[in-house]
Protein backbone atom coordinates (compact mmCIF):
# COMPACT_ATOMS: atom_id res chain seq x y z
CA UNK A 1 0.00 0.00 0.00
CA UNK A 2 2.94 2.40 0.35
CA UNK A 3 3.07 3.28 -3.35
CA UNK A 4 -0.69 3.42 -3.64
CA UNK A 5 -1.09 5.94 -0.82
CA UNK A 6 1.69 8.22 -2.09
CA UNK A 7 -0.14 8.25 -5.41
CA UNK A 8 -3.39 9.01 -3.60
CA UNK A 9 -1.82 12.02 -1.89
CA UNK A 10 -0.78 13.48 -5.24
CA UNK A 11 -4.24 12.94 -6.73
CA UNK A 12 -6.07 14.44 -3.76
CA UNK A 13 -3.72 17.45 -3.59
CA UNK A 14 -4.40 18.15 -7.26
CA UNK A 15 -8.14 17.97 -6.56
CA UNK A 16 -7.75 20.72 -3.95
CA UNK A 17 -6.04 23.04 -6.45
CA UNK A 18 -8.16 22.47 -9.55
CA UNK A 19 -9.18 25.73 -11.29
CA UNK A 20 -11.60 28.19 -9.71
CA UNK A 21 -10.99 31.48 -11.54
CA UNK A 22 -12.33 32.99 -14.74
CA UNK A 23 -10.57 35.12 -17.30
CA UNK A 24 -10.73 38.90 -16.86
CA UNK A 25 -12.43 39.32 -20.25
CA UNK A 26 -15.78 38.63 -21.84
CA UNK A 27 -16.47 35.39 -23.65
CA UNK A 28 -17.63 35.66 -27.24
CA UNK A 29 -20.97 34.03 -28.00
CA UNK A 30 -20.84 30.93 -30.21
CA UNK A 31 -23.54 28.53 -31.51
CA UNK A 32 -23.11 26.38 -28.39
CA UNK A 33 -23.42 29.37 -26.05
CA UNK A 34 -25.98 31.44 -27.98
CA UNK A 35 -28.96 32.40 -25.85
CA UNK A 36 -26.99 32.18 -22.61
CA UNK A 37 -24.20 34.67 -23.31
CA UNK A 38 -25.39 37.00 -20.55
CA UNK A 39 -24.56 34.60 -17.73
CA UNK A 40 -21.30 33.66 -19.45
CA UNK A 41 -20.41 37.33 -19.82
CA UNK A 42 -21.08 37.85 -16.12
CA UNK A 43 -18.93 34.86 -15.20
CA UNK A 44 -15.98 36.12 -17.19
CA UNK A 45 -16.44 39.72 -16.10
CA UNK A 46 -16.52 38.93 -12.37
CA UNK A 47 -13.58 40.17 -10.36
CA UNK A 48 -11.60 37.15 -9.19
CA UNK A 49 -8.67 38.46 -7.13
CA UNK A 50 -6.39 36.22 -5.09
CA UNK A 51 -6.42 37.06 -1.36
CA UNK A 52 -3.08 38.09 0.09
CA UNK A 53 -3.58 35.91 3.17
CA UNK A 54 -6.01 33.22 4.33
CA UNK A 55 -6.40 31.35 7.60
CA UNK A 56 -8.81 28.42 7.79
CA UNK A 57 -9.67 25.36 9.83
CA UNK A 58 -9.96 22.28 7.64
CA UNK A 59 -11.49 18.91 8.41
CA UNK A 60 -10.24 15.93 6.40
CA UNK A 61 -11.82 12.50 6.06
CA UNK A 62 -10.77 9.53 3.95
CA UNK A 63 -11.73 5.91 3.42
CA UNK A 64 -10.34 2.97 1.49
CA UNK A 65 -13.00 0.36 0.79
CA UNK A 66 -10.73 -2.51 -0.12
CA UNK A 67 -8.68 -2.37 3.08
CA UNK A 68 -11.60 -1.07 5.22
CA UNK A 69 -9.54 1.84 6.59
CA UNK A 70 -10.81 5.26 7.65
CA UNK A 71 -9.25 8.36 9.19
CA UNK A 72 -9.90 12.03 9.99
CA UNK A 73 -7.82 15.09 10.77
CA UNK A 74 -8.43 18.72 11.82
CA UNK A 75 -5.83 21.19 10.55
CA UNK A 76 -5.26 24.93 10.78
CA UNK A 77 -3.91 26.21 7.47
CA UNK A 78 -2.41 29.57 6.59
CA UNK A 79 -1.46 30.87 3.16
CA UNK A 80 0.19 34.19 2.29
CA UNK A 81 2.97 35.54 0.13
CA UNK A 82 5.55 33.60 2.15
CA UNK A 83 3.88 30.25 1.39
CA UNK A 84 1.47 27.63 2.72
CA UNK A 85 1.69 26.30 6.30
CA UNK A 86 -0.39 23.94 8.40
CA UNK A 87 -0.76 22.83 12.03
CA UNK A 88 -2.54 19.59 12.98
CA UNK A 89 -4.85 20.06 15.98
CA UNK A 90 -6.69 16.73 16.04
CA UNK A 91 -6.65 13.35 14.29
CA UNK A 92 -7.87 9.80 14.53
CA UNK A 93 -8.32 6.57 12.63
CA UNK A 94 -5.81 4.77 10.44
CA UNK A 95 -2.21 5.78 11.16
CA UNK A 96 -1.29 4.91 7.60
CA UNK A 97 -3.93 7.15 6.00
CA UNK A 98 -3.05 10.03 8.31
CA UNK A 99 0.62 9.74 7.47
CA UNK A 100 0.63 8.65 3.85
CA UNK A 101 -2.49 10.46 2.64
CA UNK A 102 -3.33 13.46 4.85
CA UNK A 103 0.17 14.68 5.70
CA UNK A 104 1.44 13.84 2.23
CA UNK A 105 -1.52 15.70 0.63
CA UNK A 106 -0.85 18.84 2.70
CA UNK A 107 2.86 18.69 1.90
CA UNK A 108 2.12 18.27 -1.83
CA UNK A 109 -0.34 21.19 -1.72
CA UNK A 110 2.35 23.40 -0.18
CA UNK A 111 4.83 22.40 -2.90
CA UNK A 112 2.32 23.07 -5.68
CA UNK A 113 1.42 26.49 -4.25
CA UNK A 114 5.11 27.38 -4.12
CA UNK A 115 5.49 26.42 -7.79
CA UNK A 116 2.66 28.74 -8.85
CA UNK A 117 0.99 25.95 -10.84
CA UNK A 118 -2.63 26.71 -9.78
CA UNK A 119 -2.41 30.24 -11.21
CA UNK A 120 -1.86 28.76 -14.68
CA UNK A 121 -4.92 26.47 -14.56
CA UNK A 122 -7.82 28.93 -14.43
CA UNK A 123 -11.00 28.83 -16.50
CA UNK A 124 -9.74 30.89 -19.43
CA UNK A 125 -10.47 30.69 -23.14
CA UNK A 126 -6.88 29.60 -23.68
CA UNK A 127 -7.37 26.62 -21.36
CA UNK A 128 -10.98 25.56 -21.97
CA UNK A 129 -13.86 25.26 -24.43
CA UNK A 130 -17.23 26.15 -22.85
CA UNK A 131 -20.63 24.77 -23.83
CA UNK A 132 -23.90 25.87 -22.25
CA UNK A 133 -26.02 23.02 -20.85
CA UNK A 134 -28.87 25.20 -19.59
CA UNK A 135 -30.56 25.69 -16.27
CA UNK A 136 -30.53 22.77 -13.84
CA UNK A 137 -33.24 21.62 -11.39
CA UNK A 138 -31.47 23.47 -8.55
CA UNK A 139 -31.70 26.73 -10.52
CA UNK A 140 -28.01 26.96 -11.39
CA UNK A 141 -26.78 27.25 -14.98
CA UNK A 142 -24.51 24.41 -16.08
CA UNK A 143 -21.60 24.86 -18.48
CA UNK A 144 -19.60 21.95 -19.84
CA UNK A 145 -15.86 22.64 -19.65
CA UNK A 146 -13.48 20.76 -21.96
CA UNK A 147 -9.74 21.31 -21.55
CA UNK A 148 -7.88 22.28 -24.70
CA UNK A 149 -4.99 20.07 -23.56
CA UNK A 150 -4.39 17.36 -20.99
CA UNK A 151 -2.98 18.56 -17.67
CA UNK A 152 -3.22 17.18 -14.12
CA UNK A 153 -4.70 20.51 -12.96
CA UNK A 154 -7.37 20.70 -15.69
CA UNK A 155 -10.86 19.31 -15.14
CA UNK A 156 -13.06 17.68 -17.78
CA UNK A 157 -16.59 18.21 -16.53
CA UNK A 158 -19.05 20.97 -15.65
CA UNK A 159 -19.22 24.22 -13.73
CA UNK A 160 -22.45 25.49 -12.16
CA UNK A 161 -23.09 29.24 -12.02
CA UNK A 162 -25.52 31.49 -10.19
CA UNK A 163 -27.79 32.80 -12.98
CA UNK A 164 -28.13 36.21 -11.31
CA UNK A 165 -24.47 37.21 -11.16
CA UNK A 166 -22.62 34.41 -12.98
CA UNK A 167 -20.62 33.44 -9.89
CA UNK A 168 -19.16 29.94 -9.61
CA UNK A 169 -21.02 27.75 -7.10
CA UNK A 170 -19.87 24.21 -7.90
CA UNK A 171 -17.36 22.31 -10.03
CA UNK A 172 -17.78 18.64 -11.00
CA UNK A 173 -15.65 16.43 -13.20
CA UNK A 174 -12.53 14.34 -13.47
CA UNK A 175 -8.91 15.30 -13.84
CA UNK A 176 -8.09 15.41 -17.55
CA UNK A 177 -4.76 13.70 -16.90
CA UNK A 178 -4.04 11.11 -14.21
CA UNK A 179 -1.35 12.07 -11.67
CA UNK A 180 0.40 8.74 -12.32
CA UNK A 181 0.23 5.41 -14.12
CA UNK A 182 -1.23 3.86 -10.95
CA UNK A 183 -4.20 6.23 -10.85
CA UNK A 184 -6.96 5.15 -13.23
CA UNK A 185 -9.36 8.01 -12.56
CA UNK A 186 -9.76 10.94 -10.15
CA UNK A 187 -13.24 12.45 -9.86
CA UNK A 188 -13.84 15.66 -7.93
CA UNK A 189 -16.63 17.93 -6.73
CA UNK A 190 -15.85 21.37 -5.24
CA UNK A 191 -18.20 23.94 -3.69
CA UNK A 192 -17.49 27.68 -3.39
CA UNK A 193 -18.65 30.77 -1.50
CA UNK A 194 -17.45 34.34 -1.32
CA UNK A 195 -15.88 35.74 1.84
CA UNK A 196 -14.97 39.43 2.03
CA UNK A 197 -15.48 39.54 -1.74
CA UNK A 198 -13.15 36.61 -2.50
CA UNK A 199 -14.31 33.30 -4.00
CA UNK A 200 -13.08 30.52 -1.73
CA UNK A 201 -13.58 26.74 -1.65
CA UNK A 202 -15.76 25.49 1.20
CA UNK A 203 -15.72 21.74 0.47
CA UNK A 204 -14.12 19.24 -1.86
CA UNK A 205 -14.89 15.58 -2.42
CA UNK A 206 -12.71 13.26 -4.47
CA UNK A 207 -12.86 9.61 -5.50
CA UNK A 208 -9.73 7.97 -6.86
CA UNK A 209 -9.46 4.51 -8.41
CA UNK A 210 -5.98 3.15 -7.76
CA UNK A 211 -4.37 -0.07 -8.93
CA UNK A 212 -4.06 -2.53 -6.02
CA UNK A 213 -5.67 -0.17 -3.47
CA UNK A 214 -8.98 0.12 -5.36
CA UNK A 215 -11.53 2.85 -4.64
CA UNK A 216 -10.55 5.54 -2.14
CA UNK A 217 -12.63 8.54 -1.09
CA UNK A 218 -11.51 11.86 0.33
CA UNK A 219 -13.45 14.84 1.70
CA UNK A 220 -12.21 18.18 3.02
CA UNK A 221 -14.25 21.06 4.43
CA UNK A 222 -13.04 24.61 5.12
CA UNK A 223 -14.11 27.06 7.84
CA UNK A 224 -12.47 30.46 7.45
CA UNK A 225 -11.20 32.69 10.22
CA UNK A 226 -9.74 35.44 8.03
CA UNK A 227 -9.53 36.25 4.32
CA UNK A 228 -7.35 39.07 2.97
CA UNK A 229 -7.07 40.68 6.37
CA UNK A 230 -10.83 40.51 7.04
CA UNK A 231 -12.13 38.53 10.02
CA UNK A 232 -14.92 36.30 8.67
CA UNK A 233 -15.51 33.62 11.33
CA UNK A 234 -14.46 31.89 14.52
CA UNK A 235 -14.08 28.19 13.69
CA UNK A 236 -13.20 25.79 16.48
CA UNK A 237 -11.95 22.18 16.22
CA UNK A 238 -14.61 19.70 17.30
CA UNK A 239 -14.00 17.07 19.91
CA UNK A 240 -14.09 13.78 18.03
CA UNK A 241 -13.79 10.15 19.05
CA UNK A 242 -10.79 8.46 17.48
CA UNK A 243 -11.50 5.01 16.05
CA UNK A 244 -8.14 3.46 15.26
CA UNK A 245 -8.28 0.97 12.42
Amino acid sequence: MRLSHSVLAAGFAVALLAPVGAADRLIEASPSTAGRSNVLDRFFALSDPTPSDVRALRHLEARNDQFDKTAWMDVWTEADRSGFRYTIVGEGGSDYIRSRVFRATLKTEAEMWASGAPDRAGFTLDNYVFEDRGEQPDGLVSLQVKPRRKDVLFVDGSIFLNPDDGDLVRLEGRLSKSPSFWTRRVEIVRWFRRFAGFRMPVAVESVANILIAGRSTFRMTYEYESVHGHHVGDPQPQRRTAELR
